[in-house]
């Protein structure tokens, strides 16, 4: 649990505003990733970009319910490395779905409304889902988070 206290309203809305900022980001790097890849491999991240666009729209839709202001999406994200290879654009993917594994992690430890943590659980089984498929394409090993969204032990 978050170190100021239980969790309410108030720091359920922030941890919103965190998944927000990190879907807008996962949006603009899936259009690096995408273009990174050879035209025939990029359903792949066509439809991990859909999902994010998805998942952000309706984040976006929560906090205007609770008349919370959306995060704006930013001008550039800096990238953490080059993308010159479908095998740096695996990796992208990669990390892309794990920043926003962390998001969601922080949201199920301060939500509070039920559906709210639904939303969350599952959006953090897609990102992990999505991560796995991204891992292999990277070589990379292991292929799965037992505990996505978490720092390593």
């Amino acid at each position: 649990m978050a170190d100021d206290g239980p969790p309410d309203e108030a720091t359920e809305t922030t941890a919103l505003r965190e998944v927000l900022a990190a879907e807008h980001a996962a949006v603009w790097g899936y259009g690096t990733v995408g273009a990174a890849l050879p035209e025939d491999g990029r359903g792949p991240a066509v439809a991990a970009d859909t999902a994010h666009r998805d998942v952000r729209d309706r984040v976006v839709a929560l906090l205007a319910a609770r008349g919370a202001e959306p995060v704006p999406r930013a001008a550039g994200y800096a990238l953490p490395f080059p993308v010159l290879s479908a095998v740096d654009a695996a990796t992208l993917a990669v990390v892309l779905e794990e920043g926003v594994s962390a998001a969601w992690v922080r949201l199920l430890d301060r939500s509070v409304q039920a559906t709210v943590r639904g939303l969350a659980v599952a959006e953090l089984g897609a990102a992990e889902a999505r991560a796995v498929g991204w891992r292999a394409a990277a070589g990379r090993t292991p292929l799965t988070d037992a505990l996505p969204g978490l720092p390593p032990a």
